[in-house]
This record gives C-alpha cells, structure tokens and sequence, in this order.
C-alpha cells in the first residue's frame, strides 16, 4: 500500500536537508484554546419580570392579563370572519334562489358550498389562530427574558 510523505520529510528532501529523528517521532502538539460558551460579564436581565411573575404581584398579573387579552382578540376576530364568510352562504341562497339552483359537475352548488368549503376554511382559521397566538406566546417570553 502506498502512502505519502510526511510534508516535513518532502521539504527537507528538496532543500537537500534530512529532518532529525526528533523531528519524525514527536508529533506536533496543536495550540491550546479557551473556548468560552457564553459571555461571563453579560448582565443577566429578565429577573426582575420572572419573580413578578412567580410570586403574582399586580404588574406580573398585568403582563398575563395583556397576553390573554391579545389572545381574545384575536380568537374573536378570527371567529368573526369565519361566522360572517359562513353565515353569508344562507343569505346568498335565499336573496339569490337562481345561486342555489346552479350546478357543478352535476352536484349543486349549495351542497359544494355548505358541506365542503366550511372544513378547509375552518381549518385554516385554526392554523391562522395558532400562528398568530405562538407569536404573542414568543413575544412574551422573549419581553420577559429580556
């Protein structure tokens, strides 16, 4: 099997210099580094929040009572549109009789509109819900850290 040369033995070889037999042997040992994970002199902040909050005091109370309260709106939003763009439907039908009488693909179009729109539409309300209320959950945290 065949294997290169060590990079000192080629370099002496063409300066016309053989390398000692220290220099072959003993390995080179790599340069010691301190590797630091996190700054020591950084202030440590978001103590003061932490403690409020575990002990419930009135401002801890306040901060829990803003995330819940932007939680509400939002779910009541969110749950207006979804009540309006489904209680529309009905409407339509009626103010329009000629709409619920139109078919596609031989289905009416009332069923397609009553029995399959709402589950994606709900569906994607919960994930708009979900997105929007994880962000309002990081917000706080990262307030209260911070």
């Amino acid at each position: 099997m065949w294997r290169a040369k060590p990079a000192s033995l080629t370099d002496g070889a063409q300066s016309g210099k053989l390398p000692s037999a220290e220099q072959i042997d003993s390995p080179t040992k790599p340069k010691r580094q301190r590797v630091v994970l996190a700054d020591s002199r950084q202030q440590k902040t978001g103590i003061r929040p932490r403690v409020e909050l575990a002990q419930q005091t009135s401002w801890g109370e306040m901060l829990i009572k803003d995330l819940i309260g932007a939680q509400l709106k939002l779910g009541l939003a969110i749950g207006l549109v979804v009540l309006v763009l489904l209680g529309s439907l009905p409407v339509a039908f009626v103010v329009a009789p000629g709409f619920a009488e139109v078919t596609v693909a031989g289905i009416p179009l009332a069923w397609l509109l009553l029995g399959v729109v709402p589950f994606p539409l709900l569906f994607g309300a919960g994930l708009l819900y979900n997105r929007i209320a994880e962000r309002h959950e990081r917000a706080f945290v990262d307030m209260i850290e911070n």
